[in-house]
């Protein structure tokens, strides 16, 4: 029978932890009485440079339950860094491996559907939102729009998929030879392209802690992810260029006309609109341009992309 793990990267989870220690465990078992995996099978717990006791918490738990296995980084490198440390960690001492949330909002009943979709013949396996019934208009809007803007820059995303999934060891094997620094495991893992399938669930609402993704790092990620798999927006500005000066040209004739026929105070008219549409267009291009040339510059020095602190099986 084929190994599980289970990792779960943890920021800062001192309150959410003994829920997922029980919860998981008690899944984990259930899976192991079905003989769907090994009695072997583990959760992994990522502990990405916590300021609370949560490597505590694991360490402790790890003495009494032989399941619970912990990966500590050396200090906070963010969600998609800690996710892959332990993705990495877990390829070489396990066949399949499951990846969710210590929040537990995405539901655990699914993985039994996972691992039966692993043993078909799939690689991986996506987990996807049924509904966004438990998020603000405002959040559904901005991630309906976000997947929508990836599709169109060329990234092969999952709609309503985060980093809720099952990949098999092969295809874990070939996620670590995609060593950039600018990582968004959305868009990498579709690139792979061995078999895959999807689950569906409806997302719980987080009981105990708070989320540790508000707006700014959703905003964060969401560049993060236009801009690591798309060339599409700086070629943008050069259609914005184009458009800017069929707009300049028709300024100059509406300015032109009204000082013929109307009223005005000689140049005021093209000049504001002049400053106004130029100056707005060559901020957005250079902040765009900056965006790429600091991917760039990150890239290019090839430092590790987290450090291992300590690990305990």
């Amino acid at each position: 029978m084929d190994i599980l793990s289970i990792v779960v990267p943890c920021y800062n989870e001192e309150e959410m932890l003994p829920i997922t220690f029980e919860s998981l465990g008690a899944k984990l078992k259930d899976l192991i009485d079905k003989k769907k995996i090994s009695p072997d099978s583990f959760m992994l717990f990522v502990d990405d440079g916590s300021k609370d006791k949560t490597w505590e918490l694991i360490e402790e738990e790890n003495k009494k339950n032989p399941m619970v296995r912990g990966l500590k980084l050396a200090g906070n490198v963010g969600h998609q860094f800690a996710l892959t440390a332990g993705l990495i960690c877990a390829k070489d001492i396990s066949d399949i491996s499951i990846s969710i949330d210590a929040d537990l909002q995405d539901d655990i009943e699914v993985f039994d559907q996972m691992v039966d979709l692993y043993h078909e013949g799939n690689d991986i396996v996506y987990g996807v939102r049924n509904k966004r019934k438990t998020d603000t208009f405002f959040k559904r809007f901005t991630a309906q729009s976000f997947y929508k803007v990836m599709n169109f820059c060329g990234a092969k995303t999952i709609y309503n998929h985060a980093d809720f999934r099952l990949m098999s060891k092969r295809s874990l094997e070939q996620f670590s030879q995609y060593s950039e620094e600018n990582l968004f495991l959305r868009g990498i893992v579709p690139l792979i392209g061995y078999k895959t399938a999807c689950v569906y669930y409806d997302r719980k609402v987080r009981v105990a802690g708070e989320s540790k993704y508000p707006l700014k790092k959703m905003l964060a990620l969401a560049i993060e992810g236009i801009t690591s798999f798309s060339v599409k927006p700086i070629r943008f500005i050069m259609l914005l260029g184009f458009i800017s000066v069929i707009l300049s040209f028709a300024a100059f004739v509406y300015a032109l006309v009204s000082y013929f026929v109307f009223t005005v105070e000689p140049g005021w008219t093209s000049l504001i609109v002049s400053i106004w549409f130029l100056g707005g267009v060559q901020l957005i291009s250079v902040g765009l341009i900056g965006e790429y040339i600091g991917k760039i510059y990150m890239e290019v020095k090839r430092r590790p992309r987290y450090n291992v602190e300590k690990y305990i099986s």
